[in-house]
């Protein structure tokens, strides 16, 4: 089968490259990409190339297809796995394999990546439990299941300990005050919901930015009100200016808090989460850092004596993306908050190529359409002109401004060959 496919041919190096997929093993499955969302973690190997960790060292003779965030439909199912997976079965892939080597896909392999039409899943991905069921036909969720599910495993990797006992209980605390610094991008968004959504949540979320129109935004998006009806007062704080700190520890009466999550690798971000830490505060460090000297001061006087420490997480595991899923699908969680591009794949490699200068949330890619990256914005502008996008504009103005499926559905309908395809 022919797909197409962005893939990385060395540093600075990404191209959509037709080419013929070789025929599944009995080990293997054959998945049509509905959707793939973009990280920044592809622009880092693709900017690096054969020295990025994950990159094999020969991808400029053997090129390796980017994209990890991805949902689509089973095609082919391999002998070996007929009992598990069924042609026409929609799901979301967990790309996470936890391989000494790094390996994984959107990285290291020349036919398993999301940003494709058609991508081979190997064997010592599906024994890793890649391959999850997602029970319905909105795709772009089930490709944001993967950054949600980085977002559940972070909060699930932070700990507490106790006087005079050597356990450390997994998870923010319950009930306890919960700091979200940096949180007006799309992690940050995914953050505040799942915060004020997940069992056994805070009782306190303060999420912060420099930027007041996105805490705005944030505000409408996610109101206080919602929070309150679930028991969390939550707090949208200007994190600008000398008294920022003060003031966030002003919201626990200068307890201080007991967790503590960085999206922005930025020195004085991770100087004020050490200010702003609690006894047995836990500071985690989700920003992923381009600069590997990165370094900030911390106070391990309270290290000491107010048991303070510091996590760093990246990725999640299977049954955080299944929290997801299922969050999900109860309508909990709406992982499309963080959306505010679409495109098809031709959009793909300069896309990845300048994501850090790109403004915005995500970037989502439907890989069998032919779109330039547009913001959901632009809609109602490029609607006078285009009918497709005045409807998109209307189906988004019905959800707050965000991407939906009834939005996906019109797309799709629209421009995508694969709509009405049966296996």
């Amino acid at each position: 089968m022919l797909t197409r496919a962005a893939r990385i041919h060395g540093a600075g190096k990404v191209q959509i490259d037709e080419i013929e997929l070789p025929s599944i093993t009995d080990d293997e499955v054959l998945l049509q990409v509905v959707t793939s969302t973009m990280c920044l973690s592809t622009y880092k190997a693709v900017t690096l190339g054969a020295e990025h960790k994950r990159v094999p060292d020969d991808v400029a003779d053997n090129p390796t297809m980017t994209g990890h965030e991805m949902g689509g439909i089973i095609v082919e199912v391999g002998a070996n796995y007929a009992d598990r997976y069924s042609p026409g079965q929609h799901v979301a892939i967990q790309p996470a394999m936890g391989l000494p080597t790094g390996e994984s896909p959107g990285y290291s392999y020349p036919y398993y990546g999301g940003d494709a039409t058609y991508t081979i899943i190997p064997k010592i991905a599906i024994d890793k439990e890649a391959i999850l069921p997602y029970g319905a036909d909105y795709f772009a969720n089930a490709s944001l299941a993967e950054p949600m599910m980085c977002i559940v495993g972070a909060f699930h990797a932070n700990y507490h300990t106790r006087d005079l006992e050597y356990v450390h209980d997994m998870g923010i605390k319950p009930g306890g005050n919960l700091a979200l610094l940096g949180a007006g991008g799309p992690m940050g968004m995914g953050a505040i919901e799942y915060a004020i959504e997940c069992a056994d949540g805070p009782k306190l979320v303060v999420a912060t930015d420099v930027d007041q129109e996105l805490l705005d935004r944030l505000a409408e998006l996610i109101p206080v009100s919602r929070a309150a009806e679930n028991g969390v007062e939550l707090v949208y704080l200007n994190s600008g200016g000398a008294e920022a700190t003060q003031k966030l520890l002003d919201c626990t009466n200068d307890k201080g808090y007991d967790d503590v999550f960085v999206f922005v690798p930025a020195v004085p971000v991770l100087e004020q989460a050490d200010q702003i830490l609690g006894t047995d505060g836990c500071l985690n460090f989700f920003a992923g850092p381009t600069n590997k000297e990165l370094t900030a001061p911390f106070n391990f006087y309270r290290v000491h004596y107010e048991r303070t420490h510091v996590v760093g997480t990246s990725g999640g595991n299977s049954d955080d993306m299944r929290e997801c899923l299922e969050m999900s699908a109860a309508g909990r969680l709406n992982p499309s908050i963080m959306v505010t591009h679409i495109g098809g794949l031709d959009s793909a490699p300069n896309t990845i190529l300048d994501l850090p200068n790109i403004p915005g949330g995500k970037k989502l890619i439907y890989p069998h359409i032919s779109l330039p990256l547009t913001a959901i914005e632009d809609f109602r502008e490029l609607g006078e002109y285009n009918p497709l996008f005045a409807e998109l504009a209307d189906l988004c103005d019905q959800h707050d401004g965000l991407w939906n499926a009834e939005a996906e559905k019109s797309l799709r309908r629209a421009l995508d060959p694969t709509m009405n395809t049966s296996y």
